[in-house]
C-alpha cells in the first residue's frame, strides 16, 4: 500500500501521464465494477489528497476524463475556494488559531466524525457551477491507519429547486392577496392571512367549511353555473364578485380559481386567490362620472347623450314609436353671465338642471351639452307622428312655462329668465345622429328668430333654409375671390332736387346667375365676419371713384357715403385702413362720408368717440344711418362728431297717411335742425311725400323719385345727358 501511494505521488510530482489501465489501489474487481457502474460520482483520494479513482458518474457530472483529474494533488480542484475558507474558518474560535486550508479542511471535519456529509458547490470543467451533497468517509486498514478517503457526490439541482419553490411559494401563500385551498368537494383545507383579514374570518372558523360561506347573494345560479363550465373546460375561472364579509359587509373582488391536478390528470384541488377591488370600483365609477356626467349640474353630458340617443333609436325601430329631440337655450344668458358674474350664471344652470328633470318622465334623458344648451329626448311618444308632435310639444311647454318662473340667485332678489326650445322627432334609424342634432339645432334658431321664449318644430322648409345658407356663405367667400362684388350708387338731392352726392350701395352679381339682394346676403356676411374684407373692399372701390369723380367736372365737388358695419368699425386698425384707402388713390377725405348705425353707438363709447374724432380731424365726415329704428338715445347722440341724421325709410313710406309716422318724422327734423345737423330722408318715392318733408325743413333727400342705384358707368352716362348735370332743376335729374 505504501509503495503505491508512493508511486502515485511521484507520478503526480513529476507530472507524468495518469494510466487509467493500473488498478486504482485499495479497489478489488468487484467493487471496481461496483462503482463504475454507480449512479453517483464517487471519487477516491490517498491520504495526502490526490485522486486516485474518478468513476463514469463523476466524469459525467464534472465534465473531467479520467486522464485530466487522478493524479492531481487535491480534489479542491472542484470546490469554490469561498465555501473552503467558509468551512475552515467555522473549525475554531480563537483568533490566534490558523484555520485548516485545502484538503485539511475534510482531514479537520472528518477528525470530528467518521463519516461527515454536507451540500456543497462543485465546479465543473466548462465554469459552471453544480450544487451536490458530498458524503466524504475514511478509508482504513485492519490496524486503523488512514488508507485514503472515498467520496460519495450526488446533483441536488432538482432537490434545491424544490426548496426554492416551496419558499417562494410560502412568502405567496402569505401574500396580500386572500388565498384559499379546497378539495375538490369544495372544502377549505387552508387559508392565508389575508384571507382572515380581508373577510374577517379566521382560520379556524374557515376550515371545513364551502366558500359558499362568502356569497352575497348578488349572483344567480347561472353565475355560477357559468363559473363551473369555465373551470371544466379551461381549468380556471377568473373574473368580478361580490361577496360578503363576516360581518355581513358586501364587497366587490376580482376572482382567480386554478384547478390543481395530480399524476392521473384529475382535478385533486382548487386554489383560489381573490382581492378587494372597492377602491378600484369607486375609482371607476368617477372616471365614469367624469366622463359622461356633466360636473356643474350632474346630468348626463353629450357624450352619455349620443350614446342613449343611438339606444333611442335602435329601441324605436323596434317598438315603431316616435321620439323627439329637445333642445333648449337659456335667452339672453350671456348678459346674466356678465352683468351677475359666473358664480350666480352657475347657480341658474343648476336650478334650470332641476327644472328640467322635474318635467320628464322616468326613462326619457335630460342632459346638458355646454353652455347654457340643454337636451331633452323623450321616447315611446306613440306610433301617430301627429300624436306624438303634440306629446313632444305639451312637454315643451310645461318646460317652457317652469323655466320662465323666477329664480331666487343671490339672496331673496328673483331674476327671471326664459328659455327657447327646437324639437326634432326621429324614428327609428331613417336619420343619423349628426342630423337629427342638426335639425334640433335649426328649429332652436327658428324659435330665437320668433322673439325667443319660444317653441319651433323643425321641417324640410328649414332644412332647405339651412342648405341655401351655406351655400350662399361658400359663395360669399367665392365672391371676393372671383371679384364678384360690384358698387351701385343712389343719388342725394337738397330741397331744390339739385344733385349733391351719392351712397355706395353694395350688390352681388355671382357668375352666370341673378343678381343676390343685399338683404339676403348682407346680414351672412356679419354674421360669418366676412363683412370684414368686403367692407374693406367697398372702402377701397369708393376712394378710387370718388378719385376719378374729381377729373370730372360735373361730379368733382359730390360727396360719395360709405355703409360701414359695426363690426369693420371696431376693428382696432379702421383709421388707418380709412387713411390708407384715401392715400392710395389721392382722395379728397372731406368728399367721404361714413355712415354708421345706431348700434354701434351702444358698445364702448369713448372708442368709438376716438376713432371718429381721429378721422373727423383728418376731414372724413360721419352720418348716422337708419335714425329711429335703434337705441341711441339723444344725451348720446350729441357726444358724436355727426354731421349728418338719415331718417329710416319705414317711417317715410305713409308719413302721409299716418300720423304717428309724421310726428315722429317732424320730430327728427326738428332735432336734427337743433343739434345743427343736416337731415336726410330715405325712400322718398312720392312727390307728396317730398312736400311734406320741404315744409317741414328737411334739407336733404333720396329715394327712387331723384333715382334707383345703378352702376357708376350709368350714372356717369346720366350726368352726361344733362345740359348742367346735377345744377338744374328735378326734371333733368329724375332717372
Amino acid at each position: 500500500m505504501k509503495s503505491e501511494q508512493s508511486a502515485a505521488e511521484a507520478c503526480c510530482l513529476e507530472n507524468a501521464p495518469y494510466d487509467s489501465s493500473v488498478r486504482p489501489p485499495l479497489l478489488c474487481d468487484l467493487q471496481l465494477s461496483i462503482f463504475e457502474n454507480a449512479g453517483r460520482a464517487i471519487i477516491l483520494t490517498d491520504p495526502a489528497g490526490l485522486i486516485t479513482y474518478f468513476n463514469r458518474a463523476a466524469q459525467q457530472m464534472l465534465g473531467y476524463t479520467p486522464d485530466e483529474v487522478v493524479g492531481r494533488v487535491t480534489p479542491l480542484l472542484f470546490h469554490l475556494a469561498d465555501e473552503i475558507s467558509a468551512c475552515a474558518r467555522s473549525f475554531t474560535c480563537d483568533p490566534d488559531c490558523e484555520p485548516p486550508i485545502g484538503f485539511g479542511v475534510f482531514v479537520a471535519r472528518l477528525k470530528l466524525q467518521i463519516r461527515d456529509e454536507a451540500d456543497w458547490t462543485y465546479v465543473r470543467k466548462d465554469g459552471s457551477h453544480l450544487p451536490v451533497s458530498l458524503a466524504v468517509s475514511v478509508l482504513r486498514d485492519a490496524k486503523g491507519g488512514v488508507q485514503g478517503y472515498l467520496g460519495i457526490a450526488s446533483d441536488i439541482s432538482e432537490r434545491r429547486r424544490m426548496e426554492q419553490d416551496l419558499r417562494i411559494a410560502a412568502i405567496a401563500f402569505e401574500s396580500q392577496a386572500a388565498i384559499m385551498v379546497t378539495d375538490v368537494n369544495q372544502r377549505i383545507l387552508r387559508v392565508n392571512q389575508a384571507f382572515t383579514k380581508l373577510t374577517g374570518y379566521s382560520a379556524e372558523e374557515a376550515l371545513g367549511q364551502t366558500p359558499g360561506m362568502l356569497k352575497s347573494g348578488r349572483q344567480d345560479a347561472d353565475f355560477y353555473a357559468a363559473m363551473w363550465r369555465s373551470l371544466g373546460q379551461c381549468g380556471h375561472w377568473q373574473g368580478e364578485i361580490w361577496n360578503r364579509r363576516k360581518n355581513g359587509e358586501i364587497f366587490p373582488e376580482w376572482l382567480t380559481i386554478s384547478g390543481v391536478r395530480d399524476a392521473r390528470g384529475r382535478v385533486s384541488h382548487y386554489v383560489s386567490t381573490f382581492s378587494d377591488i372597492s377602491n378600484l370600483k369607486v375609482a371607476e365609477s368617477e372616471i365614469h362620472h367624469l366622463a359622461f356626467y356633466d360636473p356643474l349640474t350632474a346630468m348626463p353630458n353629450r357624450r352619455l347623450l349620443l350614446n342613449r340617443l343611438d339606444q333611442a333609436c335602435v329601441s324605436s325601430k323596434r317598438s315603431g314609436q316616435f321620439g323627439a329631440l329637445l333642445i333648449i337655450d337659456i335667452d339672453h344668458f350671456k348678459t346674466l353671465n356678465d352683468t351677475l358674474g359666473h358664480d350666480v350664471g352657475d347657480h341658474l344652470l343648476v336650478e334650470v338642471a332641476k327644472r328640467l328633470v322635474g318635467c320628464i318622465r322616468e326613462g326619457d334623458t335630460a342632459a346638458r351639452q355646454g353652455g347654457d344648451e340643454f337636451v331633452v329626448m323623450l321616447e315611446e311618444l306613440g306610433t301617430d307622428p301627429s300624436s306624438a308632435s303634440v306629446q313632444a310639444e305639451i312637454v315643451a311647454e310645461k318646460i317652457r312655462v317652469e323655466l320662465a318662473r323666477p329664480y331666487l340667485l343671490n339672496g331673496d332678489t328673483e331674476y327671471f329668465r326664459s328659455a327657447s326650445i327646437g324639437i326634432s322627432l326621429f324614428f327609428g334609424q331613417e336619420k343619423s345622429i349628426d342630423i337629427l342634432l342638426k335639425q334640433a339645432d335649426i328649429s332652436l334658431y327658428k324659435a330665437k328668430d320668433a322673439g325667443r321664449n319660444a317653441i319651433r318644430f323643425f321641417d324640410n322648409a328649414m332644412q332647405t333654409a339651412l342648405d341655401e345658407r351655406a351655400a350662399m356663405e361658400a359663395g360669399l367667400r367665392r365672391a371676393l375671390v372671383k371679384d364678384e362684388f360690384v358698387l351701385f350708387v343712389q343719388p342725394q338731392v337738397d330741397a331744390m332736387r339739385r344733385l349733391i352726392g351719392a351712397e355706395a350701395l353694395l350688390r352681388w352679381q355671382p357668375a352666370g346667375r341673378a343678381m343676390v339682394a343685399p338683404n339676403d346676403f348682407i346680414p351672412l356676411a356679419e354674421e360669418t365676419g366676412l363683412i370684414v374684407p368686403i367692407g374693406l373692399w367697398v372702402l377701397d372701390q369708393a376712394c378710387a371713384e370718388l378719385r376719378r369723380w374729381a377729373d370730372n367736372p360735373s361730379t368733382k365737388n359730390l360727396f360719395l357715403s360709405v355703409n360701414v358695419s359695426a363690426r369693420q368699425f371696431r376693428q382696432a386698425d379702421f383709421v388707418a385702413q380709412v387713411v390708407d384707402a384715401l392715400a392710395r388713390h389721392g382722395t379728397n377725405p372731406k368728399l367721404l362720408k361714413l355712415e354708421l348705425t345706431e348700434s354701434l353707438l351702444l358698445d364702448n363709447v369713448e372708442e368709438v368717440v376716438a376713432k371718429m374724432l381721429a378721422l373727423r380731424e383728418f376731414g372724413v365726415r360721419f352720418s348716422l344711418d337708419d335714425f329711429g329704428t335703434g337705441y341711441a338715445s339723444l344725451s348720446y347722440l350729441k357726444r358724436f362728431p355727426f354731421e349728418q341724421l338719415k331718417i329710416d325709410r319705414s317711417f317715410i313710406r305713409d308719413i302721409c297717411i299716418n300720423p304717428d309716422d309724421a310726428a315722429i318724422v317732424r320730430a327728427i327734423i326738428a332735432m336734427g335742425n337743433t343739434l345743427r345737423l343736416n337731415v336726410v330722408a330715405e325712400g322718398v318715392e312720392e312727390n307728396s311725400q317730398h312736400a311734406y318733408l320741404v315744409k317741414h325743413c328737411c334739407c336733404l333727400f333720396q329715394g327712387y323719385l331723384f333715382g334707383r342705384p345703378m352702376s357708376f358707368e350709368d350714372f356717369q352716362i346720366s350726368l352726361d345727358s344733362c345740359p348742367l348735370p346735377g345744377l338744374e332743376t328735378a326734371d333733368n335729374w329724375v332717372i
